[in-house]
């Protein structure tokens, strides 16, 4: 049987997600409870098709993306299935047991979760199925975004991380496997204390919003598209790097205390009012394919620029 995936949840992760899939060269079978998805996938192959032909590829590299009827159908000879519906903690172990059931015993269960466990998503399945089920947590849009991350829980084998790590390589991703489970997982946590941080110095009248927004695409963001935190603390520190840079100015930054936070509504109500008269009431949609193209911009510059667009 050739390697087949199933993408269950066909929401804007979903379809990104089957779009890099198929674009990858593997047969998809989508499923969502919803009855209006016939357009969306014929949409979808025909972006498939474009963006290969756009690249030269022949049509023998391109997957399929074919709209199953039900769960069961969907998954019946998948080797790999990415769940990516609602962020329910109730739901998800029940669809899980439900695509267990009718799977391979051998495929490999992954949730695009951004803040369920596979610990509590598997917590009542049999031990050998849980040894399946794992976090493959993407950026959003997974086709753009190259990072996954991989999060096992307890009960996950350590070859089902392995299988995991390959397939997403084999999309063109880079998926980064986390040692044990911790709540958000390594990116949202870094995003959090940012975003924490960026909403107190505008609350408290510091900065405007569109104003920190240039200092993050003109100093850190800029920074970190090429290097990470730890590696460009390393490069910053001379020639003793990281330990050098840390003895510059690690005591002056432990003295940075914290501002005050208020993340209600009434809190927020300066925030969301700056930010709206900056970029508009509702985000355009020239915006978003702005920061696209930029995005895309930097992955060529880096040598990534493979199967990334779904336009």
């Amino acid at each position: 049987m050739s390697f087949c995936v199933a993408v269950i949840g066909a929401g804007t992760i979903g379809r990104s997600f089957a779009w890099l899939f198929a674009r990858s060269g593997y047969p998809v079978q989508v499923f969502d409870p919803r009855d209006d998805l016939a357009e969306v996938v014929a949409e979808l192959q025909a972006a498939v098709s474009a963006d290969a032909a756009a690249h030269e590829m022949l049509a023998s590299e391109l997957g399929s993306i074919s709209l199953a009827e039900s769960v069961e159908a969907a998954v019946a000879e998948a080797s790999f299935v990415q769940e990516s519906g609602p962020e329910d903690p109730q739901a998800k172990p029940k669809l899980f047991a439900q695509i267990a059931a009718a799977a391979p015993t051998d495929a490999v269960f992954a949730t695009s979760s951004s803040t369920i466990p596979a610990s509590l998503i598997a917590r009542h399945l049999p031990a050998e199925v849980a040894a399946r089920v794992i976090v493959g947590h993407p950026f959003n849009p997974p086709h753009l975004m190259p990072l996954v991350e991989v999060v096992p829980a307890p009960a996950t084998s350590s070859e089902t991380v392995e299988r995991a790590l390959e397939f997403y390589r084999s999309c063109g991703r880079e998926p980064v496997a986390l040692n044990r489970e911790v709540r958000g997982f390594v990116g949202n946590r870094l995003q959090n204390a940012l975003m924490k941080e960026a909403i107190a110095l505008v609350s408290n009248g510091v900065i405007s919003a569109p104003d920190l927004d240039a200092v993050m695409k003109n100093s850190l963001g800029l920074r970190w598209s090429a290097v990470g935190q730890f590696e460009a603390m390393h490069l910053g520190g001379g020639e003793t790097g990281i330990r050098g840079f840390m003895q510059h100015i690690g005591t002056s930054f432990a003295q940075i205390g914290e501002l005050p936070l208020d993340l209600s509504d009434e809190g927020m109500a300066d925030v969301y009012a700056q930010v709206e008269r900056a970029y508009g009431q509702t985000p355009s949609r020239a915006a978003a394919e702005a920061r696209d193209r930029a995005q895309r911009s930097v992955l060529e510059s880096r040598g990534q620029g493979g199967a990334h667009s779904q336009e």
